[in-house]
């Protein structure tokens, strides 16, 4: 590996116990009153830290609860099906009504199939984060609150109507003043971060009161798995973080000198805060939109490569890598340059991790499967030994499904004074990719593996790549073609 990959490793390491050190949730005392003082003690802090929100939360859960209890007794008395009121299904809902911190947990839940069982994972992948707009006189006065300046001083317009309106934020196309530059500005919707404190808050109280009536359930590491889901969505909560992760990407294209292949939006400083994001408007169509890539650039294949570069090497040569490179957050722009945008869900890669996962993708390259079940086992956490030789070919057979897994390409023609046009898209399915991850994930189970959350992310990218290759480049083999550089970045790329 090279110098500055080991590099990378040692500063992964420090930063790794460091982080476990300052833990905002110390570990409990290993006696019976020891533990019981401690629970005393968090439970003081997080109602503390919570404040009066908590009682109006609590309030809102209530009604939540009697609401969605009041829906599933009117279904059953017409007759509704089991599905409809399957646990998994009223859950979802539940989350649904209770808004941005239980919309992140089910999201949380749908990405994390190693955790929770895989009817859960299944149901929670249509945990929508859309959510209704708040009106932009709250926007304005946000953006004006933060930054101390009204909105005509510093932009020369704002769009009133958003781009998008998810559960914690809100987006707006806006144009900046003076310099004239196109921007998108990204607000927190007013009182999110209060809710998202009390409730996590209380997640975490209730989860280690379970885990100290019922010792038992610390072996799910229930608490630690709420500890990270808190740290996860505060971060996401703050602007000033994601803008760190936006700047650190660029950072790393930089210094690859990788501009000309790739970019991220610039971040405005001097208009950011928080709550508040400005950044470069990048302008490009998704990576699933075949006719209109074909309409930029000469050869889908080689810019399909390029985006696999650059991804494959910010796992070594950032901070964080983009965990969520859906077509909608990979753009191929104008000018022919993949655009990565939104940096609120990044991972971390862990040494251990990492070594583990160049191993498994060279075996699922070369379709040595013994390989691959070796490095599962050194990055799972098991207390048993593993029967390596079955485990290898258990694997083969749920690999061997990739190639079957259907995506939805669309052909469509059109007549003109050119002549006929043919177009195709391709529409991946998030259920097909999750079930592949949800069979990986319940096989290793069952020879007691249980792996890192951030592999799960990296696997669920690998796959939306897998898909993107089916349309763009359906002959390229990915991890054998000498031009995909995984885990190389002391090389530059050229096309």
């Amino acid at each position: 590996m090279p110098n500055f990959a080991k590099s990378r490793q040692c500063r992964l390491s420090v930063r790794a116990r460091t982080a476990s050190s300052s833990s905002p949730f110390p570990r409990p005392a290993e006696s019976q009153s020891g533990k019981f003082n401690d629970l005393l003690a968090d439970i003081f802090r997080m109602t503390v830290d919570t404040g009066p929100r908590g009682v109006l939360r609590l309030a809102q859960a209530v009604e939540a609860v009697v609401s969605i209890g009041a829906q599933w007794f009117v279904e059953q008395a017409q007759g509704g099906s089991t599905l409809s009121s399957s646990p998994p299904r009223l859950l979802r809902r539940l989350f649904e009504r209770l808004g941005a911190t239980y919309i992140k947990l089910g999201q949380f839940i749908a990405s994390s199939p190693s955790l929770f069982p895989d009817e859960y994972v299944n149901e929670f992948q249509s945990c929508l984060d859309r959510t209704p707009a708040i009106p932009f006189a709250d926007v304005k006065a946000i953006i004006q609150e933060d930054l101390g300046r009204s909105l005509d001083d510093v932009y020369e317009y704002v769009d009133s109507a958003p781009l998008a309106s998810a559960s914690i934020a809100q987006v707006h196309a806006a144009r900046l003043k003076g310099s004239k530059k196109d921007v998108v500005i990204k607000v927190l919707k007013p009182g999110v971060v209060d809710v998202l404190r009390a409730d996590l808050n209380f997640l975490y109280v209730a989860a280690r009161v379970l885990e100290f009536l019922n010792p038992q359930i610390s072996r799910t590491s229930l608490v630690s798995v709420i500890g990270d889901l808190r740290t996860s969505i505060m971060e996401e909560a703050d602007f000033q973080k994601e803008a760190v992760n936006v700047e650190s990407f660029r950072t790393y294209l930089e210094t690859m000198n990788l501009f000309k292949q790739a970019t991220a939006p610039v971040v405005y400083r001097h208009c950011s805060t928080r709550r508040v994001l400005t950044m470069e408007r990048l302008y490009g169509v998704p990576l699933t939109d075949l006719k209109s890539i074909s309409s930029i650039v000469p050869n889908p294949e080689a810019t399909l490569i390029t985006a696999l570069n650059v991804w494959f090497g910010s796992l070594l040569g950032c901070e964080t890598f983009h965990a969520d490179v859906h077509a909608g957050n990979l753009l191929v722009l104008r000018d022919g340059r993949i655009g990565f945008i939104d940096f609120g869900i990044v991972g971390r890669v862990s040494p251990k991790t990492w070594v583990a996962v160049e191993t498994f993708l060279a075996s699922f390259g070369t379709g040595d499967y013994y390989a691959m079940a070796t490095a599962l086992n050194q990055m799972g956490a098991t207390d048993k030994k593993v029967d390596l030789l079955r485990f290898s070919k258990d694997l083969e057979k749920i690999f061997s499904a990739v190639k079957d897994l259907d995506s939805d390409i669309r052909i469509t023609t059109a007549g003109g004074p050119q002549g006929a046009t043919v177009a195709a898209t391709l529409a991946v399915d998030e259920r097909q990719i999750n079930a592949l991850l949800l069979d990986v994930f319940r096989l290793s189970e069952a020879y007691g593996l249980r792996f890192p959350r951030e592999f799960g992310l990296l696997l669920k990218q690998l796959l939306y790549f897998d898909r993107y290759t089916r349309l763009l480049a359906p002959d390229l083999k990915v991890l054998q073609d000498e031009r995909v550089i995984i885990g190389k970045t002391d090389r530059r790329y050229s096309y």
